[in-house]
């Protein structure tokens, strides 16, 4: 594969919250005293060194997501810092998009501006629900009220890119409630939409002690009227649970669904970067003080992975054919160094099965193949 060919994101983790929130699986860790902003900026720019050390392509970054926890913790100086840092080390695309995750209870007037002018063009604001109850269930720090000076606030600094995330399928909803959420979040007029299932995951507080969930008919009722709602309001769908105005679909997660390269810092951060040898997977360490002790170094790598050729079908397939537009025969063969045959006979019995549709430039999944897409993609696993 031509590695100076393949696209280069960067992702940066925070791993900090004011209160860690019940359904949450991500990296994240409850805030006890200032948030050592500093020393994390530093760390972060060090661990950047480290990675571009092993990256003799210099290719330039096409996109910059801030992730967490909650980077809005960080002030828009040391976010300034940061992206000074980056610029220096590394080339920007001049149309590169940098996204920044926000909580609605952790950010003023002041702090947008600071990070519009810091450079971050894009912001992706957590608002989950809008109903006071299902906020307060869900843990979270913020109300409606906030949701809505959040959004007006951004667009007075300059903000002219929103995400906004939204779940349903929450503890004790049903569809009108969830219809409700859904209308009170498109009246904010975001560019962009991630709206999602809330489902329970391993090792969090709902794993433990689940909550009422809707039953699973209720659940896909409130799917498919948001499907509708979305479709009225000209947001398209262009992946499982990303729907965006034209030409506003999230370039950094187009990236990660393309199986593009990207490198990931900070506290917990995956990365991907294809290599003359294959394709190596790294993860960073978890817990913020091993990190701030190790970073810049090999010891801040907790897991390291080469893909075996014989996975990488269901490594591409698996983020891939999430979008609708499915992929071009030459991304698959681009980015895996593979030929085609090595999707059959996976793709064969999909295709009999009317879960995907394969022609001499591309393949999709079917409107049915998106409804079983787990059960899609299990087809790719490797014997």
């Amino acid at each position: 594969m031509q590695r100076s060919a393949i696209p280069l994101a960067l992702y940066l983790h925070f791993p900090w919250c004011v209160r860690k929130c019940p359904y949450c699986d991500f990296n994240s860790h409850a805030l006890r005293g200032e948030v050592p902003e500093a020393d994390y900026v530093d760390a972060l720019l060090r661990d950047l060194d480290f990675e571009l050390a092993d990256d003799p392509d210099s290719r330039t970054l096409s996109s910059i997501f801030m992730g967490g926890g909650t980077p809005s913790l960080f002030s828009g100086q040391a976010m300034g810092r940061l992206l000074d840092g980056l610029r220096q080390r590394v080339g920007f695309a001049d149309d590169i998009e940098i996204t920044l995750e926000a909580n609605p209870g952790t950010v003023d007037e002041a702090h947008f501006r600071d990070y519009r002018a810091a450079g971050i063009n894009r912001l992706s604001i957590g608002v989950q629900s809008m109903d006071a109850a299902q906020l307060k269930r869900l843990g979270r720090i913020h109300d409606p009220d906030s949701v809505r000076s959040a959004v007006d606030t951004a667009r007075r600094a300059g903000f002219d890119n929103l995400n906004l995330d939204l779940m349903f399928a929450l503890p004790q909803q049903t569809p009108d409630e969830a219809e409700r959420d859904l209308m009170a979040v498109l009246a904010l007029q975001p560019e962009h939409l991630s709206y999602y299932q809330l489902t329970l995951e391993p090792n969090t507080e709902f794993a433990a002690r689940p909550p009422s969930l809707p039953v699973d008919d209720d659940a896909w009722t409130m799917q498919t009227q948001g499907w509708q709602r979305l479709a009225d309001a000209d947001y398209a769908r262009y992946e499982v649970s990303a729907y965006a105005r034209s030409g506003r679909q999230a370039q950094h997660n187009l990236n990660y669904w393309r199986f593009g390269d990207y490198l990931g810092i900070g506290a917990g951060a995956h990365g991907k970067r294809s290599g003359s040898t294959g394709i190596v997977r790294r993860a960073r360490h978890k817990h913020p003080k091993r990190y701030l002790d190790s970073a810049g170094r090999a010891e801040a790598i907790q897991e390291q992975q080469r893909i075996a050729s014989a996975d990488l079908p269901f490594e591409f397939c698996m983020n891939a054919l999430r979008l609708d537009e499915g992929f071009a025969w030459n991304t698959f063969e681009s980015r895996t160094g593979l030929g085609r045959d090595a999707l059959q006979p996976a793709l064969a019995r999909a295709e009999k099965r009317g879960l995907l549709i394969a022609d001499d430039e591309r393949v999709r999944t079917t409107p049915l193949g998106q409804q079983h897409l787990n059960e899609l993609l299990t087809g790719f696993l490797a014997d």
